[in-house]
């Protein structure tokens, strides 16, 4: 069998300080300091109100860093079918990274133009009281997905493709995990499968989507390599790609948005055993609303979406 030169098959398994010398000097430059302070402050003052009075009452914010971009005018491209007959979904499980978003949804965007992969973006938006659910969201997503999809890609808000090699294209001979542990930037396990995946519709529902019993962050993937083997379904990865742990950029910020990685209950037991029969079958919603949103020319849908859970049969979904 014959396999794309970008996808191989997966095996199952003290810095000098100097300091001026003489209380005379150290005077002077204390003073020198000052006056470059209210100079500052004064340039400050005088940008901020020619900002205000030419842009009529906006704010006059420091400036943030520039989010990496791809070529201009690429965002604004629309759906060609010209491009080919296949169409990807992106799947994004969401709650409250709004920063996140905004970087995410024009990058990805125009990433994809750039490669002429036609594709629509959805935001799996968790709207209920519950602990988030990852995998759930991602169930959401494949069925929420419309006709005019045939495959998806379970792809992390925070995780943004750098290498216009990576292949984002259908992976009709089977799953291709695009951030691969040689390519993730913090995950290197060989059964790692998170970050961004690609499946075909069909590949997906074989697997009967992934479990809904995994509320808070973390062990979902796991669980979902095991039914990928289950299913006998042959793992992809890059080939060819030279950037290691550069090829992503990965914008979450652990320092301010602490990762809900509590275990109640029975929870850290539950969550190593398989769940054979949870998924598709079982998972459990209500679209509140959809919102169709233009982002920096980048459209997308957010789906706002009530989880529901049985307590009897997960009552870590709730803290406390």
């Amino acid at each position: 069998m014959m396999y794309s030169s970008r996808r191989k098959p997966v095996l199952y398994f003290k810095e000098d300080r100097r300091y001026l010398s003489g209380k005379c000097t150290v005077y002077k430059l204390f003073g020198l300091c000052m006056v470059l302070v209210l100079v500052s402050l004064l340039w400050l003052q005088l940008s901020c109100s020619g900002d205000m009075s030419a842009t009529h009452g906006e704010r006059c914010m420091p400036q943030q860093p520039a989010p990496p971009c791809l070529a201009s005018g690429q965002a604004s491209v629309v759906d060609d079918p010209s491009w080919g007959p296949h169409k990807l979904a992106i799947v994004v499980p969401f709650r409250e990274r709004f920063e996140e978003l905004l970087v995410f949804v024009p990058f990805i965007h125009t990433f994809l133009n750039k490669k002429k992969i036609r594709h629509k973006i959805l935001i799996i938006n968790q709207v209920d009281h519950y602990r988030f659910n990852r995998a759930s969201l991602i169930n959401v997503g494949y069925l929420e997905s419309g006709n005019d999809t045939d495959y998806l890609a379970m792809h992390d808000v925070d995780l943004l493709p750098l290498n216009d090699a990576l292949d984002y294209g259908f992976p009709e001979e089977g799953p291709f995990h695009v951030a691969s542990p040689e390519l993730h930037p913090l995950y290197h396990y060989k059964t790692y499968v998170g970050g961004i995946l690609l499946l075909t519709k069909k590949h997906y529902h074989m697997c009967n989507g992934m479990s809904n019993r995994f509320w808070g962050w973390g062990r979902e993937d796991d669980e979902f390599y095991r039914r990928l083997r289950k299913a006998e379904l042959q793992l992809f990865r890059p080939s060819g790609i030279t950037t290691g742990y550069k090829t992503f950029l990965h914008v979450h910020d652990p320092a301010w948005r602490k990762r809900d990685q509590k275990r109640v209950a029975a929870q850290k037991q539950e969550q190593f055993k398989v769940d054979p029969e949870g998924g598709l079958t079982n998972i459990r919603y209500e679209v509140e609303s959809r919102q169709e949103l233009t982002i920096s020319g980048a459209p997308c849908t957010v789906i706002n979406t009530k989880l529901e859970c049985d307590q009897n049969q997960t009552p870590w979904c709730l803290l406390g």
